[in-house]
């Protein structure tokens, strides 16, 4: 009994063996399932673009700035609002340097005291005029003396009061009042209550009060690379994604190329501007374009529309020809074709293929 056991184990292990090596000859010889990607030919629009990367930008900013030194005493106006022209932004309080403020009493104090002695000459010289003991013209010298000391007194007096408050009642202005000098918005005031500042004149630019702007006409202001700048002109359409604003994007018209490129980082690049159309400056009233933001702009180099177009990955380059691998019943032949106009995914079929024609990724 034992040994009829053994027998049928052994038969068993005999039988498994033999079915585990047919099983492994037969996966063996087995043909692998072929795996490959298809591509349809469709009707598209294909657009050849270059992009610019830059910023939006208002055309007109102006920096306000004064003509005086001193303290910012008040503000009238913050960043944000809109101003008109001669609106008052600033009044600044005038710190006269001590020496400079000495000279001009003095000088004040001595026109005054020539004024007066001119005008008791005058007076003399009137009284001898009544009596007719001098001519008219000698005594026109003495008014002519006492008229040109007036005016030098007048003078020294209106340069003290600019000196201690920056300004000059009869001359109808008071120069320590910043005004802007254009109607817009205010992109920002950088200074503020008691910061010292410093006038503007031929050797110093001044401290900036405020930047104001015209919101209504914005520009794009860019750079493209060398081997686009050649295929640009003036009046290409631009399309203009800004990156705070997702899913909307603004008409452009190109409207400068630098003559002269910039190397940066080893590349050249070159200056573009191109002016925003007012009616798509705002297609949501919730997205306001601001000025400083970030965008892209996409140059329509070329343009085809409704034409026969496939994926470029699906072709196959040799010997300056091009093939597909066409699906014709279960079996890919491979097919000629001729070409047009790539965006870099999409490629025009001139000839060769019709709409709807399924060719083989290779």
């Amino acid at each position: 009994m034992f040994k009829m056991l053994i027998r049928v184990v052994l038969v068993f292990l005999v039988l498994a063996l033999l079915g585990g090596g047919l099983y492994f000859l037969v996966k063996r010889n087995e043909q692998p399932t072929e795996v490959y990607e298809i591509r349809k030919v469709t009707i598209d629009t294909i657009v050849k673009r270059a992009v610019a990367t830059g910023s939006i930008e208002p055309r007109k900013e102006v920096t306000i700035k004064s003509r005086v030194s001193g303290v910012v005493e008040t503000l009238f106006l913050e960043p944000g609002g809109t101003v008109e022209k001669d609106a008052l932004i600033a009044k600044i309080k005038i710190v006269p340097d001590a020496v400079t403020l000495n000279t001009a009493q003095a000088r004040v104090e001595t026109a005054r005291i020539s004024a007066s002695n001119a005008r008791r000459e005058r007076d003399r010289r009137k009284n001898l005029l009544d009596q007719q003991l001098i001519s008219k013209d000698e005594y026109a010298k003495y008014q002519y003396d006492y008229e040109i000391q007036r005016e030098e007194e007048q003078s020294a007096r209106s340069n003290l009061q600019l000196i201690r408050e920056g300004g000059s009642g009869e001359a109808g202005t008071v120069s320590s009042e910043i005004r802007s000098t254009v109607s817009g918005t205010i992109l920002e005031i950088p200074v503020k209550e008691g910061e010292t500042i410093t006038e503007t004149n031929n050797f110093n630019e001044g401290t900036t009060i405020a930047a104001v702007a015209d919101m209504t006409d914005m520009i794009f202001t860019g750079t493209v690379d060398e081997s686009e700048v050649g295929r640009i002109g003036e009046g290409m359409a631009l399309e203009i994604s800004i990156g705070a604003i997702e899913g909307q994007t603004y008409d452009g018209t190109l409207e400068f190329i630098s003559p002269k490129g910039i190397r940066n980082e080893g590349t050249v690049q070159f200056q573009i501007r191109a002016a925003i159309q007012q009616s798509s400056q705002r297609q949501d009233s919730q997205q306001e374009v601001r000025a400083g933001y970030s965008a892209n702009a996409d140059i329509v180099l070329d343009r085809r529309d409704d034409v026969l177009t496939l994926d470029e990955g699906a072709l196959i380059f040799e010997n300056d020809e091009t093939f597909v691998l066409l699906q014709v019943n279960d079996s890919f032949e491979r097919r000629q074709v001729t070409t047009g106009l790539s965006d870099g995914l999409k490629i025009e079929i001139v000839d060769g293929l019709e709409d709807g024609a399924v060719v083989r990724v290779p």
